[in-house]
């Protein structure tokens, strides 16, 4: 089976539609699928929904398809960096589900272990639990979460072999891993792809079993807030 393609382009042929659902890795900027996102932008499809972390900054990462408009709904945790964002969701043009951070990374491993939900403690008592089942175990109460199956997945990966076995590099390791395994379809982009029995079995963090498509290239790797430290005075 082939896994390895040219370009993101060619990797994403045949499975954009516009309405779908896709999970997406990458925390802030970093990990983030930035050579497929270019790809979708290119390709137009519209009305979907994301389950991402995060949004991306403005005109970078997926704030990339919210300039355009593809993004119909967004199921993040955390939007605070993205200015486009915030006028999109409170002029109602963009649907945002909230989710605490754990939960949404809960949600994607559920997906990808087919587990259709789960209880958990986390946003008990809040608007996280409206419309939600609740039960109580322990005098305590638990809110139910759905498993997130997406259509697609899209992660960024430090190396690959020719049969899709990945290695995340640091914190890259991130939403990359759960995002991975959600999808019915997982399109990766890497900077490096070795030979097939090059990489230490050990060292394997996603194996090529939830890896349906790969692509090297070359990645930005902006910074999203740049801090530094004020040199100290001779």
């Amino acid at each position: 089976m082939k896994k390895v393609y040219a370009n993101a382009t060619e990797a994403l042929d045949g499975l954009l539609e516009d309405g779908m659902l896709i999970a997406a890795g990458g925390f802030g900027l970093c990990g983030i699928p930035e050579l497929l996102i270019d790809a979708m932008v290119e390709d137009g499809v519209k009305d979907i929904t994301i389950a991402s972390n995060n949004c991306g900054v403005d005109g970078f990462g997926l704030g990339k398809l919210l300039d355009t408009k593809q993004i119909k709904k967004m199921i993040s945790s955390y939007v605070g960096e993205n200015a486009e964002f915030m006028r999109q969701y409170l002029s109602g043009e963009l649907e945002l589900e909230f989710n605490p951070q754990g939960t949404l990374a809960e949600r994607m491993r559920a997906g990808g272990a087919g587990i259709p939900g789960f209880y958990t403690k986390t946003g008990v008592g809040t608007v996280i639990a409206e419309g939600k089942d609740v039960k109580t175990w322990d005098g305590q109460e638990y809110i139910l979460e759905e498993g997130i199956f997406a259509d697609l997945a899209i992660v960024k990966a430090w190396k690959a072999d020719e049969t899709g076995n990945l290695i995340f590099r640091k914190t890259a390791r991130n939403f990359n891993l759960p995002a991975a395994t959600c999808g019915k379809v997982c399109v990766v982009e890497v900077e490096e792809i070795v030979p097939t029995g090059s990489l230490d079995p050990d060292a394997i963090h996603l194996p090529g079993i939830y890896v349906h498509r790969i692509i090297q290239g070359e990645h930005e790797k902006r910074i999203e807030q740049r801090t530094v430290r004020k040199r100290e005075e001779a």
